[in-house]
């Protein structure tokens, strides 16, 4: 069993902004991916969909705490579903990626990221995997805040468009095949096309 988190703030005010980029691919990934449509999930406090792949049974959730409590959601559903912490993938912005840059990694600190810190707080552990998608337009460090509540631009969507793509075989890959699998060939591309 296999839990997929996006993450992002659940108000239509956020929808699109670089902030929500992990809840909205991980929304673009069931849509493809045929999950049946996401429904409230108030255990949780979260948005849940659920089908199984290849005899695996996958979870997708979308925290309906804001960003800096995701860890609420995602700590709840783990001990309801005895999910083991190395079995779940989360999809998050991260600033410090330039726009177009996406990364698997696994037992690492927060980098700052609030949702991410709330995540490692309420699981007691670093030990689970997260897609990070890069949002920083430029490559000067910036400060988070004046970053991550913009929108992206219409020529950036074009980018994303081709960036979901490889997310969405890159969850794949960390379902079917191995987390491990997953990052090496998922970090491999993302290196090649650099």
């Amino acid at each position: 069993m296999h839990l997929i988190v996006g993450l992002g703030n659940p108000k239509k005010e956020y929808e699109g902004t670089r902030h929500n980029v992990g809840r909205d691919l991980l929304l673009d990934f069931a849509k493809k991916n045929s999950f049946p449509e996401f429904s409230e999930n108030k255990k949780f406090n979260a948005l849940s969909s659920e089908r199984k792949l290849e005899k695996q049974k996958i979870i997708l959730l979308l925290p309906e705490t804001f960003m800096n409590l995701s860890g609420d959601a995602v700590g709840k559903a783990i001990r309801f579903f005895k999910i083991k912490p190395e079995n779940i993938l989360v999809l998050q912005d991260d600033i410090d990626l330039p726009f177009k840059k996406a990364k698997i990694s696994f037992d690492k600190n927060s980098g700052g990221h609030k949702g991410i810190e709330d995540i490692i707080k309420k699981l007691g552990t670093k030990k689970f995997w997260r897609l990070r998608i890069g949002i920083n337009p430029t490559k000067k460090k910036k400060d988070a805040m004046t970053v991550v509540l913009k929108n992206f631009s219409k020529k950036e969507q074009e980018e994303l468009k081709k960036l979901k793509k490889k997310i969405d075989e890159a969850i794949l890959s960390f379902i079917l095949k191995s987390p491990e699998k997953a990052m090496a060939e998922f970090n491999k591309v993302a290196k090649t096309n650099s």
